[in-house]
């Protein structure tokens, strides 16, 4: 991989268990060492700088606090090994609690704190010592779903505030675009596209990134033709519209079409207007905020389509064995070639 992360951004490395994101993120660290290749942070090689030595500190999904120690000493222990003198200590522990909320917790132990404290105590640790990098491993992983939400824009906002270049590794892909002013999506240790989350989602450059991403549909098409701003794809046993930007199909080639869920529009037959697919309702499900409808198509494919529950819009509006138009806005279709 060749990755250019900018300075006080939050860089977020996104993929499945396995496809190298956290031994990336250890070479950054120097906890690994790359059989090729080099790692630069602020311009400077790090070959031969030991972990200790780099300008970057590193959060756990265990927190990795010591027990023994109160909350105090556990956000000044960088600092006491660095032999930074005591009245400095105090002052820069004293910040570093105010910043991530807890203020009044420093002679506490660990074990007297939740988890999301835990959490928080672990930041003010790795922030105290002020690197130029923050390396985040899953950090939020341990915690339940409302407090790990919640986090997620604690942690934006505490990085905004710093300043900090934090580099992040998760699978959720949730907290991915929550969070992150850039994303590198990784599979089986390449990058396969990197982007600012609304690329990331509106234009994925693979399947793979279509498919982790949030959900998407696919068809099996071909290009019939290309006009001006749009290609002219056969797909789902009739013809469609797909967006011609950035991507490099000519007639004739096999490509998949992909668009999201809540991008389809369905409409009774009698009402359709302009290119669309003809399909039966399979299946509804209702989700609350919107209805989920699996829809068959004659080409034997499915798509999904989830319709908001509003001004009486998507709430029952199809049934089962209903025959329903499916179309989509030009721009919310991506073709892909690969």
């Amino acid at each position: 991989m060749s990755l250019g992360i900018h300075s006080g951004e939050f860089f977020t490395l996104l993929g499945p268990s396995g496809c190298g994101k956290t031994t990336t993120l250890r070479m950054i660290g120097g906890f690994e060492t790359p059989t090729s290749g080099e790692v630069f942070i602020e311009g400077q090689p790090m070959h031969d700088v030991p972990p200790y030595k780099r300008p970057v500190n590193i959060v756990f999904q265990n927190y990795a606090l010591f027990p023994h120690l109160n909350v105090a000493q556990n956000v000044a222990f960088g600092l006491s090994v660095k032999r930074v003198p005591r009245p400095e200590q105090e002052r820069r522990v004293r910040e570093a609690l105010e910043l991530v909320r807890l203020p009044n917790v420093g002679e506490r132990k660990p074990s007297q704190l939740s988890g999301g404290q835990q959490q928080r105590v672990a930041l003010a640790r790795a922030l105290v010592n002020e690197p130029a990098v923050l390396l985040l491993d899953e950090p939020l992983g341990a915690l339940d779903l409302k407090l790990r939400k919640a986090m997620q824009i604690e942690l934006k906002h505490l990085q905004q505030q710093v300043g900090i270049t934090f580099i992040y590794v998760t699978h959720d892909q949730e907290e991915a675009l929550t969070m992150s002013d850039r994303i590198a999506v990784m599979e089986a240790g390449e990058v396969q596209q990197v982007g600012d989350p609304v690329t990331i989602y509106e234009k994925p450059a693979t399947r793979f990134v279509a498919d982790f991403i949030g959900e998407s549909n696919f068809l099996k098409g071909q290009v019939l033709s290309s006009e001006r701003d749009r290609l002219v794809v056969e797909a789902g046993g009739g013809q469609v519209w797909a967006p011609a930007e950035d991507v490099a199909a000519v007639p004739g080639q096999a490509v998949t079409l992909t668009v999201r869920p809540e991008k389809l529009v369905l409409v009774p037959p009698e009402q359709a207007n302009g290119a669309s697919l003809t399909g039966v309702v399979r299946e509804t499900v209702y989700l609350g905020t919107d209805t989920r409808y699996v829809v068959g198509l004659a080409t034997g494919e499915t798509l999904i389509a989830r319709l908001q529950n509003i001004a009486g819009k998507g709430l029952g509006e199809f049934a089962v064995g209903d025959t329903v138009r499916i179309a989509w806005a030009l721009h919310d279709a991506r073709v892909l070639t690969n």
